[in-house]
Parts: structure tokens; C-alpha cells; sequence
């Protein structure tokens, strides 16, 4: 079996690298792959230690990678051998068909603009980020974080893309597509949002119209539209409850359940609930509208969340979503 080349940046999280070497190692016994973990050598030998010498891991040296103090703009200018800027080269080299970074999203995102260039005729990439939903099928929500600012162009762009991934990676054949305000009816929300759903209704998509915040986890969209702000701002919200609903479970269960069976099923229900709330189980954000798959963790990524970025950037690229949205806007109405 011929193994898929994801170039993972190993020095991007919170942490690094020690869940960068710790998921590449679970990815590579997981999945057909080979991780190409990019940062200083001698370090990265160190951690993989004698599992290293077991998988397909090959380390590519650099000592040059950005930082989260970094600032994006300055540091994408000047570390010009980071171990972002190498792994998006090998992709656009096709020494790897996908990358995957935990680091700095604002330095990801303009290396990637800048490696690997944007598909014609898309004004913005965004960043797209699956969440789990009460009927098990992901919901994607997009922008989350790449466009504070954005028109109703992007917006548009952003439901073509959006559709197209959920399409293509999540196989819903006919994906809902919304777009997120304060209210259902066509007169709620700002200027933006009622210029943008007049364009969006004449998309060549199953759009469903505007759509509240209830509706990221209900199930009733499959993909839901908004600018950057508002979206990182949606998921930086859902990530704090989750956190408080996942500890407040966990202390009621502790103090509830007596008995040792009781506390054997009580451990299994909540890592279950645990699981399904975890948002490291999708692995990351795909910034669609960019020439090759390239995944961005957040920061706090353990070692799951790095499996699964790997995971998912191998799964982007076999499902060939990025020559289908370039496909789609070579005949779209917002191209």
C-alpha cells in the first residue's frame, strides 16, 4: 500500500514538539501515511527516541520557526526557513500532499496565501472547522478566524467552498447551507447579512436561509456562513461551555455514583460524551481557497488532535476538494 506524505510542522503547538512526535507516531500506526516533521533535527531525534525508528517519520531540519508572540506579517517576511514556510514549499512541490501546523494561525494562513497562492478566482481563503452536532453528523462552520472584515462576495465564496468541502470530504450529497444571523426571518441582521443572503439565493447550492447560533450544534445545517469575527468568536464561545459542561459531568458523576460498576459505566458514558464533544477529534480548521491542503490546529493540540490533523489532511487530499472548488468557481457567479 502506498503511503500518503503529510508535512507536519513540529514546532507549532502549545507544547512542541512533544504531541507533534507523539501524533505523527500514532498517525503512522493508524493510517497509511508518512510524516515529515519539520524543525531542529537533534531535538525531534531525541523525542522520537526507538519508537521513531518504527513508523515512516522522516525529520526535515530547520532551526527556524515562528512563534505564537511572533508577529505574523514581520515573522512570514523574515524567517523565510520557518518550519511553516518548508512544509507548505514541499506541498507545493508535491514532496507532500498536505500540511499540517498547531501554530501561529495568523503567520499559517499568510504563509499558505503566500506558498502556496489562491486558487483563481477566490478573493479570500477560509478556514472551515467541522463541529459535532446533537445528530452525529458534523455541521462545518466558515470563516472562523482567517477574515475579520469581509463582503458579501467573500461571503458568497465562502458558502461555494464551504459546500464543496462538506460535499466532498463529509459525503452529504446535498449539503444545507446557511447563512448565521440573530434571527430566521429575511429582515433580521446587519447590512452585511441581508445584502448576503439575497446573492446567496441565487447560489447553485441548497440554501436554507438564515440560520441562529442554536443551529451550530442542532443538526439543522450542514454548513453555516459568517465573517471571521463573528465565527472565531462562535468558536471560542462553544469551546469554553464545552470545557464547563464536559468538568461539571465529571464532578457530578464523581459525587453521585457509588459502587464499582456504577463507576466503571459511569467512566465509559462520560469519556463517550467526552469524545463527542471534543472538537481535536476533527483536527483542525482546512483554509479552503488555497492551492493544497493545509490543515491549522489550535494551539493547545495534544497528541489526538495532531493524529487527527494528519488524519484529516490526508483525507482533503484524497478527496481532490481543492481542483473541485477550483473547478466550481471557473463557472461561478461570485468567481
Amino acid at each position: 500500500m502506498s503511503l500518503t506524505d503529510i508535512a507536519l510542522d513540529a514546532m507549532g503547538s502549545d507544547d512542541a514538539p512533544g504531541p507533534e512526535i507523539r501524533g505523527a507516531i500514532l498517525a503512522c500506526r493508524a493510517y497509511p501515511v508518512r510524516v515529515h516533521l519539520i524543525g531542529p533535527e537533534a531535538k525531534l531525534r531525541a523525542g522520537l527516541g526507538v519508537l521513531g525508528r518504527r513508523v515512516p517519520i522522516e525529520i526535515v531540519h530547520t532551526d527556524e520557526w515562528i512563534t505564537m508572540e511572533d508577529k505574523a506579517a514581520k515573522a512570514v517576511r523574515e524567517k523565510r526557513n520557518s518550519t511553516m514556510r518548508l512544509g507548505l514549499k514541499m506541498v507545493k512541490e508535491r514532496r507532500a500532499a498536505g500540511f499540517v501546523s498547531a501554530g501561529n494561525t495568523g503567520a499559517a494562513m499568510a504563509s499558505a496565501k503566500m506558498v502556496l497562492g489562491a486558487l483563481p478566482g477566490v478573493e479570500r481563503p477560509a478556514l472551515a472547522m467541522p463541529l459535532p452536532t446533537t445528530t452525529g453528523s458534523p455541521c462545518v462552520l466558515l470563516d472562523v478566524g482567517a477574515n475579520v472584515d469581509c463582503n458579501v462576495r467573500n461571503l458568497a465564496q465562502f458558502a461555494i467552498m464551504g459546500e464543496m468541502y462538506a460535499r466532498s470530504v463529509f459525503k452529504i450529497e446535498k449539503p444545507r447551507v446557511g447563512l448565521l444571523s440573530i434571527g430566521e426571518e429575511e429582515t433580521k441582521g446587519n447590512d452585511l447579512t441581508r445584502e448576503a443572503l439575497q446573492v446567496m439565493k441565487q447560489l447553485p447550492i441548497r440554501f436554507i436561509g438564515n440560520v441562529e447560533g442554536r443551529d451550530l450544534y442542532s443538526g439543522n445545517a450542514d454548513v453555516i456562513v459568517c465573517d471571521g469575527f463573528v465565527g472565531n468568536v462562535a468558536l471560542k464561545t462553544s469551546e469554553g461551555l464545552a470545557r464547563m459542561v464536559r468538568d461539571m459531568l465529571r464532578e457530578s458523576l464523581m459525587s453521585t455514583v457509588s459502587g464499582r460498576a456504577g463507576a466503571l459505566l459511569a467512566r465509559r458514558g462520560f469519556k463517550e460524551f467526552k469524545k463527542r464533544l471534543d472538537q481535536s477529534e476533527y483536527g483542525g480548521a482546512p483554509l479552503l481557497g488555497v492551492r493544497g491542503p493545509c490543515i491549522i490546529g489550535h494551539g493547545s493540540s495534544d497528541d489526538r488532535a495532531i493524529l487527527n490533523g494528519i488524519r484529516v489532511a490526508a483525507e482533503f487530499a484524497a478527496s481532490g476538494v481543492t481542483n473541485r472548488i477550483e473547478r466550481e468557481f471557473s463557472a461561478s457567479p461570485v468567481s
